[in-house]
């Protein structure tokens, strides 16, 4: 059974953002936006940020593919996670800066919706956390099954935004909600 987070401490989390993973993402173009605007308004309540890249042999760490979208840029002293599988929790310090901060509750943002995304989502609820997958601040490719159908990644995204919101986990919260509609409460 997994530990229940307490208190009411929220952090947003923006997963891979990287210029290499959403070059040819479905509506890449709002989604930043949208991720950007979680960003400003975490920010003007106090709710930390941090940030989540991805880096693999695909992916050189340091390259500009692996660089965050130019629109998304940590603020000084905001965490920067280096990751090198899909779930952000797997052999990274998140766990570490999250309880450091007392966090009970992530606001997830980023990409790719059907790897990254949803691998952090249930790690997060595997952990413990309450969760809000910002519906409309992540993303994905058109993904091509080999020998078989390719599945729109509107599809895909749609899908994660309705797992995430009627998903049960035992004495945790877990819904999704648009950019626009997030209130973040500043931190006690």
């Amino acid at each position: 059974m997994a530990t229940i987070r307490e208190g009411n401490r929220t952090a947003l989390v923006v997963v891979d953002l990287q210029v290499g993973v959403v070059a040819h993402a479905w509506n890449v173009g709002e989604v930043v936006a949208n991720a950007a605007l979680a960003v400003e308004r975490a920010r003007a309540a106090g709710v930390p940020v941090i940030w989540v890249q991805h880096s693999d042999k695909d992916l050189i760490h340091g390259s500009t593919e692996w660089g965050l979208v130019a629109q998304l840029v940590p603020a000084e002293g905001e965490p920067v996670i280096h990751k090198h599988f899909e779930s952000s929790f797997e052999e990274t310090e998140l766990g570490e800066v999250l309880e450091r901060l007392g966090i009970s509750h992530i606001v997830l943002a980023g990409a790719a919706s059907n790897w990254c995304i949803r691998a952090t989502a249930y790690g997060a609820l595997d952990r413990g956390y309450d969760l809000t997958l910002v519906k409309d601040a992540h993303t994905t490719d058109d993904l091509e099954i080999q020998g078989g159908p390719t599945i729109p990644a509107q599809h895909i995204v749609t899908d994660l935004n309705v797992a995430v919101r009627w998903l049960s986990y035992p004495g945790r919260a877990n819904t999704t909600a648009a950019a626009a509609e997030l209130e973040f409460q500043a931190s006690a």
